[in-house]
């Protein structure tokens, strides 16, 4: 038995049992301890290509068995909670909201797969754990500080409809490992900064969830803005 394969793929695994455990906790309607085990699995998920590349294990196996983990923890699991937490008092809006979610989550995966060879120094799209993630530690802010999101109405389902497409867009996201890509201009970085310190303030009372959600959202925006600033400047 190939012990140096178990450790990676035990992580990988470990991600999707993660996913499971934040839907049983939402059909229970524990939202934040959902929120926690989607965050369990982000953890998870990193762990275990750091793990296979150092024990030199990596294959195509894990890899197509990662993006089947992610789809379950970072696409179905955030869309059931964002469903039941809030998207389900909407009717169908709701539905198609959560649904549409899954899917672009679903085809952002299938599409690094196919491009991960011709794609380098950024990610084409947000990453589906950045997306997903943003859904479950915005519900953990709002479950911390006790606030109810049916006071943002229809803004809800529609950053919530945002953020799935940006996974399947064209936005450059960098990736933060020093392969290339594109450059970050000064003026998107204050944004970010900004947009960062903003979030922080107006969730203090919860800090830690305050700062998860700042750290995905501002990683969302600033690939919306580096990217105008890309497209302009080519232009010029």
């Amino acid at each position: 038995m190939n012990y140096r394969r178990i450790i990676p793929n035990m992580c990988t695994a470990s991600n999707l049992v993660f996913g499971m455990c934040s839907m049983l906790s939402t059909l229970h309607h524990d939202f934040l301890l959902a929120s926690i085990f989607i965050f369990l699995a982000l953890v998870a998920d990193g762990l275990d290509g750091r793990t296979a590349r150092f024990f030199g294990v990596a294959s195509e196996f894990g890899k197509e068995m990662d993006s089947l983990c992610d789809l379950g923890s970072f696409g179905v699991a955030p869309a059931l909670l964002a469903y039941e937490f809030v998207l389900h008092d909407f009717g169908i809006l709701g539905a198609v909201v959560a649904i549409f979610f899954a899917c672009c989550g679903m085809w952002r995966l299938t599409r690094f797969n196919v491009n991960a060879n011709a794609i380098h120094g950024y990610f084409q799209g947000l990453a589906i754990p950045a997306g997903g993630n943003i859904v479950a530690m915005t519900t953990m802010l709002f479950v911390s500080l006790g606030v109810d999101p049916h006071v943002f109405g229809i803004a809800y389902p529609i950053l919530m409809a945002i953020v799935a497409y940006l996974m399947v867009s064209q936005v450059h996201y960098p990736n933060f490992k020093g392969d290339g890509g594109d450059k970050m201009y000064l003026i998107p970085k204050v944004f970010a900064a900004v947009m960062f310190v903003a979030i922080v303030w107006a969730g203090r009372g919860a800090v830690c969830p305050a700062v998860f959600v700042a750290v995905f959202s501002t990683y969302a925006a600033f690939g919306i803005v580096n990217s105008l600033f890309l497209l302009f400047c080519k232009k010029d």
